[in-house]
This record gives C-alpha cells, sequence and structure tokens, in this order.
C-alpha cells in the first residue's frame, strides 16, 4: 500500500527499546577507532597485551591464571576485537568514499568553470587578433606617409613646383 501525505503515519509500536543515536556522531567515532586501529601505536599496545596475557597464563601459578588452556580466552578476544573492527573500519572506508565523491563533484565543476572561462578568453584573444589585424600599426603609417612623400615630391619635381 502506498503511503499518502494526507494521512498520518501510523505509530508502530515495539517490544524492543529503541536506540535513537546520531549517525554523524557515530561516523565520526567509528573514523577516529579506525584511524587508531591503523597506527603503530595500536600494533605495539595489543602485541603487548597479547605478550602479557600469554606470559601471565604462562609463567603465573595456577590458580592465578585465568586463562589455563592454550589460550582458548585470548583466542576468544582477538576474535571478539576483530568482528567489531572490521566494521567499523568499513564504515570509516565508506565515510571517506562518500567525502572523496563530493570533493570530486567539486574539482569537476571547478574544473568545468575553468574551461569555460579559458574558452571565453581563448575567444576574445582571437577576436582581438582579428581586431588588430585590421587595424593600421605605426610602421604601416610610416611607410605610407613616406611613400606618399615620395609621390608627391615626385609630382612637384615634375611639374616645377617644387625646386630642386
Amino acid at each position: 500500500m502506498k503511503a499518502r501525505l494526507d494521512q498520518p503515519i501510523e505509530v508502530r509500536r515495539s517490544m524492543l527499546p529503541q536506540a535513537h543515536y546520531d549517525p554523524e556522531s557515530f561516523g565520526r567515532l567509528s573514523e577516529r577507532i579506525a584511524r587508531f586501529l591503523g597506527t603503530a601505536r595500536f600494533l605495539v599496545y595489543m602485541t603487548v597485551f597479547v605478550i602479557v596475557w600469554m606470559g601471565w597464563n604462562s609463567l603465573a601459578p595456577g590458580h592465578l591464571r585465568f586463562d589455563p588452556f592454550p589460550f582458548i580466552f585470548l583466542t576468544l578476544m582477538l576474535s571478539l576485537q576483530a568482528s567489531y573492527a572490521a566494521p567499523l573500519i568499513l564504515l570509516a572506508q565508506n565515510r571517506q568514499g562518500d567525502r572523496d565523491r563530493v570533493q570530486y563533484e567539486r574539482d569537476r565543476a571547478q574544473n568545468e568553470r575553468t574551461i569555460a572561462d579559458t574558452e571565453y578568453l581563448t575567444r576574445e584573444i582571437a577576436g582581438l587578433r582579428h581586431t588588430v589585424s585590421e587595424v593600421a600599426t605605426r610602421d604601416f603609417l610610416r611607410s605610407e606617409l613616406q611613400q606618399l612623400r615620395k609621390e608627391l615630391d615626385g609630382d612637384r619635381t615634375a611639374t616645377g613646383a617644387y625646386p630642386p
């Protein structure tokens, strides 16, 4: 059945408690955790943790050991950590992908504006070149004036109006 906008939405009641959370703040938290999981500091901390765990449960007296079997509880703890780390890392990657996509769109729009500006300036320069090619240059005017002067000098000497 298609929802209609002119009718109120039915409230669904659930036996489960409703968890209200801000997806943006949860995403930021997951990125911080994923960033920390990808550092050398985390690897050092995890290595020290595993060595201490194994050392304690191997070298401590029997009544003080909390994981007496061949590190089954350690394996469980590491599996639990990995089961939470993988989705957090994927969530952080998705958010980074979204940011990259937005940045790509901005860059593409900026590139389109730059190309349009360049094409406009190219047309303007071509128009100026065309206009300048039709305008008489200083050298052209000098040569024309010199040629006219020679012609006038030639005409004056031929008519005798100009003494030699």
